[in-house]
């Protein structure tokens, strides 16, 4: 159980547990158009979900898993928040969901997405836990394709990669009319590489806002930037 200010998450079954990634695109996606409805690709434990519904009054924010035992444990977490009237979680592949909504017409102000992004040829040996983390699982460029899809006019697309894939997502987002709006990129300490690039992207092309967060001063001394991003969510960031 991971207990947050005002949520808690049940993550026994999950194979992504919920981390730094998650809790930072849950904390850092641009809400700037007032969403009426959210999407939530590759939910799993429904961490990010649940803080956009804290940080929002999205009348409807729709999660989508498929893996059977992070679902059940999502659909569970959503029922025991103070938001379930609000968060829905559907057991169903990217490809199809997008198919059945794009034939309804259907779309979203806010797509948000921590994708699997580890694109090597490596195995865990835990096939459940490398369908979370791979990105084979779910390629960039069907992400962005629905994204493009789903995406309402004057919506906002957000996602946390790898930095080194900054520049390939960056390019397939703009070859399909998904503009930056805002970058952060993101390194440990002071002293780190960026490790993760948080990235926003609109319909509308503009000059984007760029810039970095350190997460670290030293070892749990947290910067003043990470804890005024996380303050509303950890129990113990003030």
């Amino acid at each position: 159980m991971f207990q947050f200010k005002q949520f808690s998450i049940t993550q026994e079954r999950a194979a992504m547990k919920v981390g730094t990634d998650g809790v930072l695109l849950g904390a850092w996606v641009p809400l700037i158009n007032g969403p009426y409805n959210i999407l939530d690709i590759g939910a799993g434990t429904g961490v990010i979900s649940l803080m956009l519904a804290q940080r929002s009054a999205a009348d409807q924010i729709d999660a989508i898993e498929i893996d059977q035992d992070a679902y059940e444990e999502c659909v569970e977490n959503f029922e025991n928040s103070p938001w379930s009237d609000r968060v829905y979680c559907y057991h169903a592949g990217l490809d199809e969901y997008t198919d059945e909504l794009f034939e309804e017409g259907d779309d979203y102000d806010i797509i948000v997405s921590n994708p699997p992004f580890y694109s090597e040829n490596y195995s865990s040996g835990d096939p459940q836990r490398d369908q979370a983390r791979f990105q084979d699982a779910l390629p960039f460029d069907e992400l962005v394709e629905s994204a493009q899809a789903l995406l309402s006019d004057n919506g906002i697309f957000a996602v946390i990669i790898p930095f080194k894939e900054e520049e390939n997502f960056v390019a397939l987002c703009q070859s399909v009319g998904l503009h930056p709006l805002k970058i952060t990129r993101v390194k440990g300490t002071s002293t780190a590489e960026v490790k993760r690039s948080l990235l926003a992207f609109t319909r509308i092309e503009q000059q984007p806002l760029v810039d970095e967060l350190t997460i670290e001063l030293e070892r749990h001394v947290y910067t003043p930037e990470y804890i005024a991003l996380t303050k509303d969510f950890y129990l113990k960031m003030e």
